[in-house]
């Protein structure tokens, strides 16, 4: 159990080396002044707090607070047998304890990309448990027979008078079909209190009706997303894999692909030029490989990860918008190696890159979401006066080796976020 901090005064950091999110260069020997739960001073000379607290980081490396644009609260920390055997309830215990779990691994912001994480973030909001700052898509909206079509087979043919299945109708998914009903649900997935709408526009991995081929959603119901969307001021991220659905769903205004693996250069180039964001997943299939019960799922998990190398590879080439998240999945064991699953980067990127992608670059993202961003105060993924205070101490210098993330129990010496400290072995 983490054990909060609140501190009455100003706390300033002395003997640090900060990387501030942007620049490759380090501050050396700085000191950082927090103040409530913002930075007000960053500096290279000597600074004072009047009536504060003094912590020595004895030549610590500070980071921003890492940030993760592809999570699902609800998901990631419950078995997915708890879909079959479960309650919302149980999931969103799960999801809370596993909230908790994510800050001390420094993630001190995600964008929940599908689910039902809107108390687990109210309660982590009001201080009552700790975790990241999320910024929810709510439930994932999908097709009859798409990708968050998980329903026993049986279930069709369907009519009016069905009640809706049992996931939909707490808000862990949704289902719509048609322009009417796409409207209807992306409103009311904005109405929970969504900072963004997340739908699925082409074949997954994990569901068993769709091959990764297929697009989902017609050009109309695309455009009555984007078009809800763009009323509340947002914008729309779309679960997808292939050029046919990616590039219709950049035609409809969608601004950001999340996956795209099977890809071509010529869709990257359409997305650079739509100023379309790639929210890719360092997923392999490796030692942290998914399984899946389904050998149609297991065979469409392996044509995906063969597509990672290459995808990484042309999105650099090309110079798209890439975004660092994980999508980990019904695995609390595998939620774990997230910090792992960071290091990952370097396959294609300097430590410098890695770092800049999962604090600032990140935050650029989350900045889509204009107003209904629900975190203003301050700025996200940077460590610069008037940020918001979610700071990070490592043992060592991760723009030197970046495998320092993956251990963030042994090399993660502070965590902070929004001024409180979460976690600290200095004293």
């Amino acid at each position: 159990m983490s054990v909060a901090q609140a501190q009455d005064g100003p706390i300033l950091f002395t003997n640090v080396n900060v990387f501030d999110g942007v620049n490759e260069r380090l501050i050396e020997n700085a000191n950082v002044v927090v103040t409530d739960n913002l930075i007000s001073a960053v500096s290279s000379e000597p600074l004072v707090v009047a009536g504060g607290r003094v912590i020595d980081a004895g030549g610590r490396t500070m980071i921003p607070g890492l940030i993760d644009v592809h999570w699902h609260t609800s998901y990631c920390c419950a078995a997915q047998s708890t879909v079959i055997t479960g309650d919302i309830l149980e999931i969103a215990i799960r999801g809370a304890i596993g909230s908790e779990a994510t800050l001390m691994r420094g993630f001190t912001t995600v964008r929940d990309v599908g689910g039902n994480p809107f108390a687990t973030k109210k309660m982590i909001d009001a201080g009552e448990i700790p975790g990241p700052r999320i910024l929810p898509s709510g439930p994932p909206i999908g097709q009859t027979g798409g990708h968050f079509d998980y329903r026993p087979y049986q279930v069709v043919p369907t009519n009016p008078a069905d009640s809706q299945w049992y996931w939909y109708s707490v808000g862990l998914m949704a289902m719509a079909d048609g322009v009417p009903e796409v409207t209807k649900r992306a409103r009311e997935v904005m109405r929970m209190g969504a900072s963004q709408i997340k739908i699925s526009g082409g074949g997954g991995v994990s569901s068993v009706y769709d091959p990764l081929d297929v697009r989902q959603y017609t050009m109309d119901e695309l455009r009555a997303f984007v078009e809800v969307a763009d009323t509340y001021n947002t914008y729309v991220a779309s679960h997808l894999f292939t050029d046919e659905a990616i590039q219709m769903s950049i035609e409809a205004g969608v601004k950001s692909i999340e996956h795209g693996f099977l890809m071509s250069r010529e869709t990257m180039e359409m997305m650079r030029d739509n100023d379309v964001w790639l929210s890719i997943q360092p997923l392999l299939d490796d030692e942290d490989g998914f399984s899946f019960d389904d050998p149609f799922s297991q065979a469409k998990w392996v044509a995906v990860t063969n597509g990672t190398d290459m995808a990484y590879t042309t999105a650099k080439e090309v110079g798209v918008k890439v975004a660092f998240g994980t999508d980990i999945l019904f695995d609390p064991a595998l939620a774990e190696r997230q910090g792992a699953f960071l290091a990952k980067l370097q396959r294609w990127y300097t430590p410098y890159e890695v770092l800049k992608m999962a604090t600032s670059t990140n935050a650029e993202l989350l900045a889509l979401s204009g107003p209904r961003h629900p975190y203003q105060q301050g700025t996200l993924g940077v460590i610069a006066e008037g940020a918001y205070a979610d700071l990070i101490l490592v043992d060592g210098n991760p723009l030197e080796d970046i495998d320092l993330v993956a251990d963030p129990h042994g090399n993660f010496d502070l965590i902070m976020k929004d001024g409180v400290i979460y976690k600290n072995t200095l004293d």
